[in-house]
């Protein structure tokens, strides 16, 4: 008699959400029965009026017509993580050396290679919330804590201090910021990010800096954490998909700043992770050297397009009642407050709503973080402000009809 057994799927597996995504299985649904969606969910400029600059493209296609096909360092290639370290000193003020740099497929692998080496099972990690979801879903995936720590509304989304410092504990591995932030839009403060880079020298404990928008920034200064950190150690997070508009192209970067050499056994953890991941892609590394040495005229052109569509989005959002926003300071995303949520029950229920009756796709703020984030939804302002006028006028009769 043959025994049939049921497959058991590991429960970390199953227990992953990622809202962002997520959202999009009830948009191809009703897409499938001919409803138009405007997706202002994810924040892709390609998939909008940008494109990626011609000699980045014109460099891919030459490293693998010249056959530039084969597996790299696990590390990154060389030239590339010296070009990495030449655009961190130029652009923000950070000293690093080409063994400190290690190149990612994307962003988002960085994140789940350091949470792997950093999390036992019970380990905490403090993140800001609202937050981008990976964080929470790789710190889960790995056995450990996500603990969030507040940032303030009311004070342009700055990371509450007090908050941040009353939930160190001794299972704590690093703080997180995500600076400019996805989702709110925010640039944190100088002194802010003194106090925090202050706060983790006192406790021993490093800071992961998330900068992927580290470009992208419309009011204030940007100020990498790295280069006001002093001696204490930042592991800061950076990529080619926003800035360099090479989304689908998948490439990233971490780098260990290190003056006191306190994350050499953090860093050796990672590389050991990227052997066995053997390699990002290489001529994709080839094109990103270009990138970061070619022109850079098209980061303005974005930015001032980008500026023109924030201004549009940030002013609607606050005309229309019942909804109220901060204004986005850095990337392109907003993060307004739904002002009595509970008509729908919840924020995932107005989202789900929203695209049912009016077929605009956005992403609930519960999404980013079930407390702070709650309330709210994010909004991306990529498309063209044509797009967007059509787009406001359908969330704006949604809202007259509750």
């Amino acid at each position: 008699m043959v025994v049939r057994r049921m497959l058991k799927i590991a429960s970390r597996a199953l227990e992953i959400e990622y809202a962002i995504r997520d959202v999009v299985v009830v948009a191809k649904e009703l897409e499938k029965k001919g409803m138009e969606i405007i997706y202002l969910n994810i924040g892709d400029p390609l998939k909008y009026d940008f494109d990626t600059p011609e000699h980045i493209k014109e460099a891919l296609v030459k490293a693998i017509r010249e056959g530039v096909n084969w597996y790299s360092q696990s590390e990154g290639i060389p030239e590339l993580r010296e070009a990495i370290c030449e655009k961190e000193k130029k652009v923000n003020n950070v000293d690093l050396t080409p063994e400190n740099v290690i190149v990612t497929t994307g962003i988002s692998e960085a994140i789940m290679l350091l949470m792997g080496a950093l999390l036992e099972p019970g380990d905490e990690i403090l993140i800001p919330e609202p937050t981008y979801p990976p964080y929470i879903a790789y710190a889960k995936y790995f056995g450990g804590k996500p603990i969030s720590y507040r940032n303030i509304e009311e004070e342009r989304w700055q990371p509450d201090i007090d908050d941040l410092r009353k939930k160190i504990n001794e299972k704590t591995k690093a703080i997180v910021l995500i600076n400019p932030n996805n989702p709110c839009g925010s640039i944190y403060r100088k002194k802010t990010l003194k106090k925090i880079v202050d706060i983790a020298g006192e406790e021993n404990i490093p800071v992961i800096s998330d900068e992927i928008y580290d470009r992208i920034v419309f009011n204030g200064e940007f100020n990498s954490t790295a280069s006001i950190s002093g001696e204490v150690p930042i592991v800061g997070l950076n990529g080619f998909s926003k800035t360099y508009l090479m989304t689908g192209w998948r490439l990233g970067y971490m780098y260990f700043y290190d003056p006191e050499n306190k994350l050499e056994d953090l860093k050796e953890a990672v590389l050991k992770e990227c052997r066995i991941r053997i390699c990002a892609n290489t001529p994709v590394q080839k094109a990103a050297i270009e990138a970061l040495r070619g022109p850079q005229d098209h980061i303005r052109i974005m930015v001032e397009k980008l500026r023109e569509r924030r201004d549009y989005v940030y002013k609607r959002l606050n005309e229309i009642e019942g909804l109220s926003c901060v204004k986005p300071e850095g990337a392109f995303y907003a993060f307004p407050r739904i002002e009595e949520v509970n008509k729908w029950g919840d924020d995932k229920n107005f989202v789900i709503e929203l695209l049912k009756s009016k077929g605009v796709l956005l992403v609930h703020g519960s999404g980013f973080g079930g407390k702070y984030g709650f309330g709210h939804f994010r909004i991306v302002f990529l498309p063209p402000v044509e797009a967007l006028e059509k787009a406001f006028e359908k969330i704006e009769e949604f809202m007259k009809s509750k």
